[in-house]
């Protein structure tokens, strides 16, 4: 889930860029400070926007530069467990596939695909299900729910396990195909009730 969060910190103008306009000196520290960074509680900081900078700072003896407030907004991606999110699969191995969701990547493990026993094909980058005959490779959209969630300390990327092995999850293809069926069936049923109908 992406959220806009507005923000107020302090940052540090370094000597070096007196003279440069405050606003645009400001948005650079600040999004050097924030973009792409993971936190416990604001999830992953993609984009930084919207920084307002006090022109009034402060000089701290010792230190050439001058501390400003400055409140700006972040736009971040906070994935929710249970949440359920469409991706798309960047790298296939040998236990699972790696999903694109947002700024991140999710591991889809094997046993979280599909009800089936399932092969790995290296040379052809393929997860193969034995009885269905179902294929997940590099490039295959699909939508998955969000089970673990582990952002963990600031520098580490955290990570996301997500399941396809709920009804309607999966690789797309397969879920229309779901979704046809009981549409078929449910028309099959009311064309026999009409029947029942029509021989009272």
């Amino acid at each position: 889930m992406f959220k806009l969060i507005t923000l107020e910190d302090t940052i540090r103008i370094p000597p070096e860029t007196f003279g440069n306009p405050l606003k645009t000196v400001g948005h650079q520290q600040v999004r050097a400070k924030y973009e792409g960074i993971v936190n416990e509680e604001l999830g992953y900081i993609v984009a930084v926007t919207n920084v307002k900078v006090n022109p009034v700072g402060k000089i701290i003896p010792g230190d050439g530069a001058t501390y400003h407030k400055v409140t700006f907004s972040v736009l971040a991606f906070y994935p929710k467990i249970q949440e359920i999110v469409e991706g798309e699969v960047v790298e296939i191995a040998d236990f699972g596939a790696f999903v694109r969701i947002g700024p991140v990547d999710a591991l889809l493990h094997v046993s979280q695909l599909m009800d089936d026993f399932i092969s790995y094909d290296e040379k052809q980058g393929v997860l193969l299900g034995k009885e269905t005959k179902r294929k997940l490779t590099n490039g295959d959209q699909v939508r998955v729910r969000i089970t673990a969630v582990s952002l963990g300390k600031a520098g580490s990327t955290g990570k996301i396990g997500v399941t396809a092995r709920q009804p309607f999850l999966g690789k797309l293809e397969w879920i229309e195909q779901e979704v046809k069926k009981i549409k078929e069936e449910k028309e099959k049923k009311a064309a026999k009730k009409e029947e029942e109908k029509e021989g009272d």
